[in-house]
């Protein structure tokens, strides 16, 4: 088979799908010499994402979630002879020569749409007739399949789960060694709190803010609050939260942190915590518990199907719940340390060599090989 892969959004953001994509195709090419893979990379990306004899790179012109997206991409999609494309990003061209599959990661935008911009909004409006065109669908969980089923409409035998998987490091990292990064890169030294996500509404990080401001207040606590992320949209109400809090001295957000440096982060902290309204899936929790780090999740969508029995779920607006929670992760020795084994139990049963050889499958079924 001749497989295109759309692989501009690197280029924009390497969170997120980015990473999904990052991960999927290094996989992809480690489990298969067979067939051949085309990746559709931004005009602007100078990088090889793959370095493999059957991987070939492909510029496009056309620039990731443009108004004029789909129709662009089906021009631009006409001089390639492909057996299947695949869409990571849900939003494929209008018409390909191939069979379409398309990954789609959650509906939050049809769940939660007061939590997106208008030109959000507008855009993932698409994924309707973008969901009925394919050929076949990929979810990354059961709870997001549910999702797709029933807000689109789309047949049960059309979508596919395939699990993500945390980016694992050659060798365990070594804790002193985490630490001892993050106090020289960050400057934080002892206990800290971890959150990692694209700061924007349906990641609820104003919850968490007043948890930890009542962590701090009621239970005198010394641990830091580490934020590592891009900012997003509609953020007023962060900032709304750190000023009510006075939190601008406690919590300290890192920005943007690259994968090689996030595994640091997840090694040191002494809890991972997520109060996400919505995920369809929850890669960070996931990264976080590979690395034997404890995490508190949101006990919504796809993140118990994820955590299972190995972290502590609490409801997205409990703040005094969040509080109790973080205290005990951060005090209850025992506790911790049973967190941080069953962490590394759950996150072995994802792995993306067995996502790589699903989506294989996939490929094979629509290309009809």
């Amino acid at each position: 088979m001749r497989i295109g892969i759309d692989a501009r959004l690197v280029f924009y953001s390497t969170a997120g799908i980015g990473q999904y994509i990052l991960r999927l195709t290094d996989a992809l090419a480690a489990l298969d010499s067979e067939n051949e893979y085309v990746l559709f990379q931004s005009r602007k990306d100078t990088m090889r994402l793959v370095e493999a004899p059957n991987v070939q790179r492909r510029k496009l012109w056309t620039p990731s979630h443009h108004r004029f997206e789909r129709l662009a991409l089906s021009v631009e999609m006409l001089p390639h002879p492909l057996d299947v494309f695949h869409s990571p990003d849900f939003i494929p061209p209008y018409k390909t020569r191939a069979p379409n599959v398309i990954t789609i990661h959650d509906l939050a935008f049809l769940l939660y749409p007061r939590l997106l911009t208008p030109q959000a909004a507008k855009y993932y409006g698409q994924i309707d007739p973008a969901a009925r065109s394919a050929a076949h669908v990929i979810a990354v969980s059961l709870s997001t399949k549910r999702d797709i089923t029933r807000l689109l409409g789309v047949p049960e035998d059309k979508v596919s789960v395939i699990y993500e998987a945390a980016y694992s490091t050659a060798q365990p990292l070594d804790p002193a060694v985490a630490r001892a990064r993050v106090r020289e890169k960050y400057g934080v030294d002892g206990a800290f709190i971890l959150f990692v996500s694209t700061i924007e509404p349906r990641k609820n990080l104003p919850t968490l803010l007043a948890a930890y401001s009542k962590l701090l207040d009621n239970y005198h606590s010394a641990a830091r609050l580490l934020v590592a992320g891009t900012k997003g949209w509609l953020t007023e109400e962060v900032d709304q939260a750190l000023d009510k809090y006075k939190l601008r001295n406690r919590v300290c957000f890192l920005g943007g942190v690259p994968a090689d440096e996030l595994q640091y982060l997840y090694k040191a902290a002494r809890v991972f915590a997520l109060p996400s309204l919505y995920e369809g899936f929850g890669l960070p929790p996931l990264e976080a518990m590979a690395h034997g780090t404890p995490v508190i999740v949101s006990k919504v969508s796809s993140l118990p199907e994820v955590v299972g029995d190995a972290g502590l779920l609490v409801d997205p607006n409990d703040v005094e719940g969040w509080t109790v929670a973080l205290h005990r992760v951060l005090t209850d020795e025992a506790l911790h340390a049973e967190m941080s084994a069953k962490s590394l139990k759950r996150a072995a049963k994802f792995s993306w060599e067995r996502a790589a050889r699903e989506t294989l499958d996939v490929y094979r079924k629509v290309a009809g090989k």
